[in-house]
C-alpha cells in the first residue's frame, strides 16, 4: 500500500522559525491545503544540502524565493507587497506563468479595478499617489553588479544608464542605489566617471517613494519600483526579464532611441493591471479562496493535490 506523500517546506531561519510556531498566514493556508490532500508537512532549512539532497518519489519540495531541485521541487515568494503571493517551478520571475500570460485590459471591468487600485494606493503609499506630478526627470533605481551583463538583462546596468544619459540630453537623471547592496569600489569608480561625463546626472541613495511620485517614468532593468511607479502611474522601461513587464515598454539597445520615445508618452491603464496582475494572477492570501488558489497551482505542476 503506497505510503502518503510528503511536503518539505525549506525556509530561511527567521522564516523557519515563525512558520514552524504557526505564525505565517501563507504557509498555514500551504500547510492546510497540504494536509487536506493527505500530505505528511515538514519543515527544514532552506540549504543547499537541504534543498538539493536526494528524495524518494513520494516527497515534493516547496522553498522560499531559492531555485527549487529539479522534479519535484517549486518555489513561493511574495508577490512584491503582503498579502499577495506566487507558486511557480523556477525562481527566474521572468519565466513564470504570469510573465508569459497575455493581459487583455477589455476584460476587467472599470469600476472594480478602480476600487481595487484606489484601496492598495493608500494602503501602500498613503495619499502621495494621488498628489503625483512629473517634475521633469528620469528616475533609474539601480540594482547590483553594475559592470556586469547578466543573462535576463539586455546589457549591464551602467551601459543601461548611460543610454538613458544619451538619449535624454534635456532631462535630468537620478539615479538611486539600492539601500541593501553592496557595490564594489569598481562599481561605485565607474559611477563617479559616468557622472563626471554627465552634468545631468545625480546619484542618491533610497527615497523610492519620493521619486515615484516626481519623475517623470521609470528606467530600470527590473527593479521592484518600477512595478511600485504603476501605483502612481509612472510607466516604466525596462532593459531586463521580469513578471510584471506587460504594460512596461521593453528596451532594445539597437534602437535605444525608440524606446525612450514611447516610455515618454506611455499611459496604460495602471488600474486594470493593478487588478489583473495582483487579483487574478497572484494568489490573495488575505481572501477565502487563498487556499483553493494554492491547491491549484500545486496541481498545475502535477502535485497530486
Amino acid at each position: 500500500m503506497p505510503r502518503d506523500p510528503t511536503l518539505r517546506i525549506c525556509l530561511e531561519p527567521t522564516f523557519l522559525k515563525s512558520a514552524v510556531a504557526g505564525g505565517h498566514n501563507f504557509i498555514n493556508l500551504i500547510v492546510e491545503a497540504a494536509e487536506n490532500a493527505r500530505f505528511r508537512v515538514e519543515f527544514c532549512p532552506a540549504t543547499q544540502t537541504e534543498l538539493f539532497k536526494p528524495v524518494k518519489e513520494d516527497v515534493f519540495t516547496l522553498s522560499h524565493m531559492k531555485q527549487p531541485p529539479s522534479g519535484r521541487g517549486l518555489v513561493f515568494r511574495r508577490v512584491y507587497h503582503y498579502p499577495f503571493w506566487q507558486i511557480d517551478q523556477t525562481a527566474e520571475r521572468w519565466n513564470w506563468d504570469v510573465a508569459k500570460a497575455a493581459f487583455d485590459p477589455d476584460g476587467i471591468p472599470q469600476e472594480a479595478a478602480a476600487k481595487f487600485a484606489g484601496f492598495w494606493k493608500k494602503r501602500l503609499f498613503g495619499e502621495a499617489p494621488q498628489h503625483a506630478s512629473r517634475d521633469g526627470y528620469i528616475y533609474v533605481p539601480l540594482q547590483g553588479k553594475l559592470r556586469v551583463h547578466r543573462s535576463f538583462q539586455i546589457c549591464s546596468p551602467l551601459e543601461m544608464l548611460e543610454l538613458t544619459l544619451q538619449h535624454n540630453a534635456g532631462r535630468k537623471v537620478v539615479a538611486t542605489l539600492h539601500p541593501n547592496e553592496q557595490y564594489d569600489p569598481a562599481d561605485m569608480k565607474a559611477l563617479d566617471d559616468l557622472k563626471s561625463r554627465y552634468a545631468q546626472l545625480s546619484v542618491s541613495s533610497g527615497e523610492m517613494e519620493k521619486h515615484l511620485q516626481h519623475c517623470d517614468f521609470v528606467v530600470t532593468q527590473n527593479s521592484s519600483a518600477a512595478f511600485s511607479g504603476y501605483f502612481f502611474g509612472k510607466a516604466a522601461l525596462l532593459f531586463a526579464g521580469i513578471d510584471f513587464h506587460h504594460i512596461a515598454v521593453q528596451a532594445d539597445v539597437s534602437d535605444p532611441a525608440s524606446g525612450f520615445a514611447e516610455v515618454a508618452r506611455a499611459r496604460p491603464d495602471f488600474d486594470k493591471y493593478l487588478w489583473w496582475f495582483w487579483q487574478d494572477q497572484s494568489i490573495n492570501a488575505g481572501k477565502d479562496d487563498a487556499q483553493a488558489r494554492i491547491a491549484a497551482r500545486l496541481r498545475r505542476f502535477g502535485w497530486p493535490i
